[in-house]
């Protein structure tokens, strides 16, 4: 319809527009997670409480985010990304407001869930809408929106490190969360519905990625084993990413190197601190990098070099991390080679199970970091009991090599087949379409 017709006929412009805003707006829900190590010891400190159980929070806060995403997901291909992205934002803000007066447990928990909710409605919609406007660099596009969230904390990590250092937490937690919230809720209002047929209006095919002409529902789409191969692969990669993400902190205090500080350009700062401000802007880099990449060479092949590049980092973060330049660089391998999960999978989701839907497959396919966020409190208790964190990185390491198989010998062939047949059977005829897929009519792949 109309709408539909207004946004493709739009100045080629305006998808980039709406694509800044979208990456600004995963920028401002980033510290959510990312800025969240910094707060775990003061807390500790300040209110005795275990990190194991500090940690639940976090965990709270990956699975509220991610496991609602689908409903969030479905919300924005009905409604559009305003309403959503709004009522995200204004969440966020509620979260860590509560934050800063919980004194006990519960009340964490609780700002935890509200915060995941929040930030998962924004994380949804501006993935899904990125999906859906660059059908034709839909790995770069995902990568760049993605970033927003990976390097967003980047600006803010040393912001929030000195404000914690000066007025403590509390304060941290509260002035900041009112304003991350309140730009997300000013760039909502102008935020417009993506296209269904966006793909009409790409002037360019890429030959180096295939992609479906169905479109499947979410819960068409996890009726297909090759959803589950990606959602097992997804998971394996995460949970390694997660545990570093969430344990740097007492990582780095148990290697000795909370203690060391580095000059940089003039401003002395803690080794945490400088390995956190790095990887920040790394782990925002990767997603664009390897979402280019995959549209260049294909998908899989990108998945198994930086998985197998993540295994190989975590490890040699265990064996040499204590040293304090080490631990820089090697946690910047780490982060380099986790972050392009949040490009290669919605892009591939969207690439195998189409576009109409795709703000809702990738929520579903999103779930997988929820599943992953179980590992951080249980890598807390390995620790515990085993005195060490020689088993996490080990299982980390695991993990990631697995993928990197997988990725190759398994989801290559499988999605191949899976694509092409789907291909086959809708381009039979306008009106034909895969069988328990939603109906479509021929278009064009790009």
């Amino acid at each position: 319809m109309k709408t539909e017709t207004l946004a493709v006929e739009r100045p080629a412009s305006f998808r980039w527009i709406q694509l800044v805003m979208g990456i600004v707006c995963m920028a401002m829900i980033a510290n959510l997670q990312y800025g969240w190590t910094l707060f775990v010891n003061p807390l500790s400190e300040a209110h005795g409480w275990s990190k194991a159980a500090i940690q639940v929070a976090f965990t709270i806060f990956i699975l509220t985010e991610t496991w609602l995403v689908p409903i969030e997901g479905w919300a924005v291909d009905k409604w559009g990304p305003r309403p959503v992205v709004l009522f995200g934002g204004l969440l966020c803000a509620i979260g860590w407001v509560m934050n800063s007066f919980a004194s006990t447990l519960f009340v964490l928990y609780v700002a935890a869930a509200i915060s995941g909710i929040g930030a998962g409605a924004v994380y949804g919609t501006c993935v899904g809408s990125a999906l859906k406007w660059f059908p034709d660099r839909r790995g770069l596009a995902a990568g760049l929106t993605a970033a927003g969230f990976g390097a967003g904390s980047a600006a803010t990590i040393i912001p929030i490190s000195m404000m914690i250092e000066s007025r403590g937490y509390a304060d941290t937690f509260l002035y900041f969360g009112l304003g991350q919230g309140l730009i997300v809720m000013l760039l909502a209002a102008m935020m417009v519905r993506p296209p269904h047929q966006a793909a009409k209006a790409a002037k360019k095919k890429n030959p180096n990625v295939l992609q479906t002409t169905a479109d499947f529902t979410p819960s068409q789409m996890v009726r297909k084993p090759v959803f589950w191969v990606m959602y097992t692969m997804f998971v394996l990669v995460a949970a390694g990413g997660l545990m570093a993400t969430a344990q740097m902190g007492p990582i780095a205090k148990d290697f000795a190197i909370d203690g060391v500080h580095f000059n940089v350009m003039g401003m002395v700062l803690p080794a945490l601190t400088f390995a956190l401000a790095i990887d920040r802007v790394l782990n925002g880099l990767t997603r664009p990098f390897f979402g280019w990449v995959s549209d260049q060479i294909g998908r899989e092949k990108t998945m198994f070099f930086a998985f197998a590049l993540e295994s190989a980092g975590i490890i040699a973060l265990y064996y040499f991390g204590r040293d304090p330049i080490m631990f820089v660089i090697l946690t910047g391998v780490v982060f380099f080679a986790w972050g392009e999960i949040y490009s290669l999978f919605p892009a591939t989701t969207a690439d195998t199970f189409g576009t109409r839907n795709a703000a809702g497959n990738a929520g579903l396919m999103y779930t997988a970091k929820g599943t992953a966020s179980i590992f951080v409190p249980i890598s807390s208790l390995i620790m515990a009991a085993s005195g060490s964190w020689e088993a996490v990185f080990f299982i980390g390491c695991g993990m990631n090599a697995v993928a990197a198989i997988l990725a190759w010998w398994v989801l290559r062939p499988m999605r191949k087949r899976f694509i092409e047949e789907s291909i086959g059977i809708v381009s039979v005829g306008e009106g034909e379409h895969v069988p328990g897929a939603a109906p479509t009519t021929p278009r064009m792949v790009n």
